[in-house]
């Protein structure tokens, strides 16, 4: 596996591996989180540095460097992205969604993903990464409760699940209520 930056060419794959990873039944309109990674991407919200692909490298034999000379072929087999979001006034990030094609799951794609957009979001001096999901799985990232951070979700019936990953440049003096990026606010 390979974890990269997003790529024009992977953004039809994006949008696969993210309707199968969730996926409802038979369910066969295209499941709301395809839809809001294609709406993110055309909003000013979007941080290209901050949308990662895993790359399945199997079969390949390390062949197929890109134009960059960057080992860029696979199949796309998970996605994740950060957008800007802000605490109050002040900028912060948003995760998610966090996608992995099922065919693929509890390989430790998902924590490669995580791993590289906490990394990248360091490196670019955010703040803090803040999420809705699962605390059992995001805990081991680092994610505690937004509230022990003074950090409040839009809709107060998330807090048990809404959860806040300090980063180098995070101080305590932020804190206050949560905003996505707008097409957040359309699901």
């Amino acid at each position: 596996m390979l974890v990269q930056r997003e790529a024009p060419e992977h953004i039809d794959a994006i949008r696969a591996v993210t309707a199968a990873a969730f996926a409802r039944g038979d369910a066969s309109d295209l499941p709301v989180e395809a839809r809001l990674v294609d709406e993110l991407r055309s909003c000013d919200g979007w941080l290209p540095a901050l949308s990662m692909v895993a790359l399945d490298r199997a079969g390949i034999g390390g062949a197929g460097l890109d134009r960059a000379g960057i080992g860029g072929a696979g199949e796309v087999i998970g996605h994740v992205v950060c957008t800007r979001a802000h605490i109050g006034s002040v900028p912060a990030l948003g995760l998610g969604p966090l996608s992995v094609h099922p065919d693929h799951q509890g390989r430790g794609i998902g924590s490669a993903l995580v791993h590289a957009v906490l990394g990248a979001a360091d490196a670019l001096d955010e703040p803090v990464v803040v999420l809705l999901g699962n605390p059992a799985y995001y805990s081991r990232f680092g994610f505690v409760l937004a509230d022990e951070f003074g950090i409040s979700p839009p809709d107060p019936a998330w807090r048990p699940h809404f959860q806040a990953r300090p980063l180098s440049a995070f101080t305590s003096s932020l804190r206050g209520r949560f905003a996505y990026a707008e097409p957040f606010n359309r699901l």
